[in-house]
């Protein structure tokens, strides 16, 4: 196939791909598939620079910046006046229907998305610019940056000549948010507050590879040329936004009177929880866009709309008391114990005070009253304290330097935002890691709960008039039915169905157990890179640094870990006896077509056409033998397999001393196991 055809196909598919799994949520292919599109076309622009385009998908992740260029808008963002009550909004209308003077009014109600605002510029339909809000007149350039975000199109389908500015909101989704916080409490890193925080941090950040990782999103909802509103309405915004590939939001209403936007407002508010995104109201503005322009604006803010705010999800308490939580990685969490209070239709008796730096910075202290905000499903916040109702009763609070559990010493590396318990017993940290091994992305244990846990952990089970207490995850599978069924409000029938969950959890498989064992910074990537890199547990064991590190995407931070995690006597006697036990240590097929090591921990390059293999089909054979395609040559490479039409790869292959295989040679290496 013509290269340039080749790769109008694949940047064509790849961007319906994202559109089928960003915008209609009916995903076609697989992740690992539309990555091997995207590693395709990645390989072809690298061979034919010259054919790389500004809308290409490649395009979307750049490199790191020194810092943030300021941006200046043409047309400022203007803030909206806020109205916090049915009146307000109503007294809003008749003062439009007053300026409308006799003609008819029509009015868009929206979801008021809590991001930050956003100015995307379009030359001739390709994106070149994309800036926040800033102070409404001086943003920050974010190029870089917006381009991450997936339903941001880099090039408008229309076929749109000069400029066009789409403005819209970039928020995090509260799932996101949710991940992205569990991942940093599992690093030892301080988490975020609220979904906003964490969307404003990122977007600003100068690594646009992290900030892709992140996986921010957008609702644009207004378009403009020059200086001018591109449509005589603002409902054929959201028209035209969406025949150009944005993500609009459903939730809006086209009405005729303050009745029909009090209806939206009401219909909307119990739905908030509902939602993967934080809202606090709903946005109204004359449709039509004549109107606006007629109507003006304050110094403030224009008097076309207005933003009807939500009741407040916050309130007041006292402070009780502050208790220290440890964690698997014995990492301390202090977590606020309030009054009660009835919250967002909740009782609320508890909040997140994060670490010890953030009881500081709001100079906490117990018996005060404090203002908390709870924002969907996630756990109530501490915000700040309501100094003015000190009466001096209020009692300082020291963080403690001994973990509240053992009485060890709780330390606070150099550069962390978090104190950790040193003791590796601490039976904390057993009950934590035991839950995180049989949670279900890890060995998927149905049946061992909490509870379950605290009482093996604590109390133990009753073997010859003797407590056996569990110490680490391999005792798990010591356990018997009579050891179960002998635990009060435990029967035969649970007892047995327990140690089957736990028999089965034996042939979950290498990249599972590696997630579970909790080697720090391993999450559920890093695991599966390593089991189909390595293929077997003794074989990471033996890895040097060096090893580690050369392999793609595992960075220096995690080969450390890694190594570290391997050479600790406790671990290594923990693998023996997780063999011993049965549970498997290698992947499904390492035991035949390892043997020889041909494929185990070697890095293949396909290039050119292959007759009998589709691209995908020769990578899956490779992984499935334990090695590793990568799409660029380098000294790294052990072996470039090519097919007719081969390039430049097999050009730089030769000069490397790469060694090279026909497809013919590369079917019969195949075919001998």
């Amino acid at each position: 196939m013509n290269t340039t055809i080749e790769i109008e196909r694949l940047r064509s598919e790849i961007e319906r791909h994202n559109e089928l799994y960003y915008q209609q949520s009916a995903p076609e292919i697989s992740d690992v598939e539309f990555d091997k599109l995207l590693e395709r076309l990645k390989e072809l622009e690298a061979e034919h620079p010259e054919l790389v385009t500004p809308d290409s998908p490649t395009q979307r992740i750049g490199g790191k910046a020194d810092s943030l260029k300021p941006f200046v808008h043409s047309v400022p963002l203007m803030s909206l006046d806020n109205s916090y009550d049915l009146d307000d909004l109503k007294a809003f209308t008749e003062r439009c229907e007053r300026l409308a003077d006799g003609r008819k009014l029509e009015y868009v109600a929206e979801l008021k998305i809590d991001g930050l605002s956003v100015a995307l510029h379009y030359e001739n339909g390709y994106l070149v610019v994309g800036a926040t809000r800033g102070d409404g007149v001086r943003g920050d350039d974010v190029t870089p940056n917006v381009k991450t975000i997936k339903k941001i199109p880099l090039k408008l389908k229309a076929d749109v000549s000069g400029p066009a500015e789409v403005r819209g909101e970039v928020f995090l989704s509260r799932s996101q948010f949710k991940r992205i916080n569990e991942e940093l409490e599992m690093q030892g890193e301080k988490t975020f507050a609220n979904p906003r925080n964490c969307a404003s941090g990122t977007l600003r950040m100068l690594d646009s590879a992290i900030v892709a990782s992140r996986k921010l999103d957008m609702f644009p909802y207004d378009v403009l040329r020059g200086a001018s509103k591109m449509f005589q309405t603002h409902w054929e915004n959201f028209e035209w936004l969406a025949a150009n590939g944005f993500h609009v939001n459903p939730h809006r209403a086209l009405c005729s009177n303050f009745g029909e936007l009090a209806a939206f407002v009401a219909e909307m508010e119990p739905q908030r929880d509902a939602l993967d995104y934080d809202i606090d109201g709903v946005v109204v503005k004359v449709n039509s866009t004549q109107l606006q322009q007629e109507f003006g604006a304050t110094t403030k803010a224009p008097r076309w709309a207005i933003a009807y705010k939500y009741p407040a999800r916050q309130t007041t308490t006292k402070l009780l008391d502050i208790q220290v939580q440890v964690g698997r990685t014995g990492a301390l969490t202090p977590v606020a114990y309030l009054e009660p209070v009835l919250l967002a239709g909740t009782t609320v008796a508890r909040a997140s005070l994060h670490n010890e730096d953030e009881i500081k910075r709001l100079d906490i202290k117990l018996g005060d009253t404090v203002e908390i905000e709870k924002s969907g499903e996630i756990i109530p916040q501490v915000l700040g304290v309501v100094a003015s109702k000190r009466d001096g009763s209020e009692r300082e609070y020291t963080f403690p330097t001994e973990c509240p559990e053992c009485g060890w010493d709780a330390i606070r590396p150099e550069g962390e935002a978090v104190r950790r318990c040193t003791n590796p017993d601490c039976p904390a940290k057993v009950k934590a890691r035991i839950g995180y091994f049989a949670s279900r992305k890890a060995m998927d244990i149905e049946g061992l709960g909490w509870v379950l846990i605290e009482t093996l952990v604590d109390k133990g089970v009753e073997r010859d008039g003797e407590p056996w207490k569990i110490r680490d995850v391999a005792d798990i599978y010591e356990l018997t039915v009579s050891d179960i069924a002998n635990l009060e409000r435990k029967g035969e029938k649970s007892a047995k169905k327990l140690i089957e969950q736990i028999e089965a959890s034996k042939t979950r498989g290498l990249q599972r157990l590696l997630y579970g064992i909790d080697i720090r910074h391993v999450g559920e990537r890093y695991a599966k890179i390593l089991a189909n890199h390595f293929r077997g547990i003794d074989r990471i064991a033996e890895a040097s640094v060096e090893e580690l590190d050369d392999i793609f995407e595992i960075g220096l931070s995690v080969a450390e870990s890694v190594y570290e995690w391997f050479r600790d006597p406790k671990n290594i006697e923990l693998v023996k006896r997780l063999k011993a036990s049965g549970v498997t240590t290698e992947t499904d097929n390492a035991g035949t077509d390892l043997n020889d090591e041909r494929f185990a921990g070697k890095t293949f390059v396909l290039t050119g056409k292959l007759e009998n293999y589709t691209r995908d089909e020769a990578a899956k054979l490779i992984e499935d033998r334990g090695g590793r395609v990568s799409s660029s040559v380098s000294k790294k490479t052990d072996c470039v397999v090519a097919g007719s039409d081969a390039g430049s790869k097999l050009t730089k292959a030769e000069s490397l001393g790469v060694t090279v295989l026909s497809e013919i040679e590369f079917a019969q290496m195949i075919s001998l196991n």
